[in-house]
């Protein structure tokens, strides 16, 4: 018994599968902290503008240093304390750097706390040659495993063309583009056993989501996102300018207590 154990522990192709395993631990990309960012569904520096039946739900809304004038179409209602506002269509609250103290203090660290996400998420170096540019940003059809992809371009998902995104609930992705992410209509992120908190868009440019699409993940978004009719997504929109949203439905991943 104790010389089959031998045997079967000191075989090559068990050797060979423990070291693979033990690389791709290796390989694995750290989270991303956003910090108290974490609160917010959507957080931007210069704006959130809605149209149509926009629903938003898990988490908060904020602008700053912009006033609450800049939160539009949402019909806000201050609260006693002057600290935040509500609207009567989603679950959260909404913050402006205009709010009675110590809301302004609150929002400046979360600003500086999607601002350091974003640096920390384009900073992160590629594991792998093959992940730098990925069928040249035209990523239609694609299947990402958990690490680190890079683009020099704009990324391009097709109309009503899918990607997946597989892996685990440990599982981290980064994809980081100097461009814009532009998706087309009916397009959809598929989910499989990967969590949408743990995928990480770091975008210089812009994120373009077309009507009825779907997306995942956390956005950390340096210009702007503009999410069309009846276009959807689990995760968070962090942006350094602004976000506008058309019939859109912004579910965010549950804080962990």
């Amino acid at each position: 018994r104790v010389g089959r154990e031998h045997a079967t522990n000191s075989n090559p192709a068990n050797s060979r599968r423990m070291m693979l395993s033990l690389v791709l631990s290796m390989l694995t990309a750290n989270p991303v902290d956003i910090g108290s960012a974490e609160f917010f569904a959507i957080l931007t520096k210069t704006g959130i503008s809605r149209t149509g039946t926009t629903t938003i739900s898990g988490g908060d809304i904020g602008v700053s240093p912009a006033a609450a004038s800049y939160i539009t179409g949402f019909g806000l209602t201050m609260s006693a304390s002057n600290q935040h506002s509500s609207a009567s269509d989603f679950d959260g609250s909404a913050f402006a750097a205009d709010y009675t103290s110590p809301t302004p203090s609150f929002m400046t660290t979360a600003i500086g706390d999607m601002e350091t996400a974003y640096t920390d998420a384009a900073s992160r170096a590629l594991e792998r040659d093959d992940n730098l540019n990925v069928k040249s940003g035209l990523i239609a059809g694609e299947t990402f495993s958990p690490g680190v992809y890079a683009f020099d371009t704009d990324i391009y998902l097709a109309d009503a063309a899918e990607i997946t995104f597989s892996g685990d609930a440990d599982s981290i992705f980064i994809i980081k583009t100097t461009g814009s992410l532009i998706v087309g209509k009916g397009a959809n992120f598929i989910l499989n056993g990967a969590l949408a908190k743990n995928i990480i868009w770091q975008v210089a440019g812009s994120v373009s989501a077309g009507t009825t699409s779907h997306l995942e993940g956390i956005f950390l978004i340096k210009t702007k996102a503009v999410f069309m009719t009846g276009s959807s997504i689990n995760g968070r929109l962090l942006a350094q300018t602004a976000v506008t949203l058309d019939a859109t439905a912004v579910v965010a991943p549950v804080v962990a207590a």
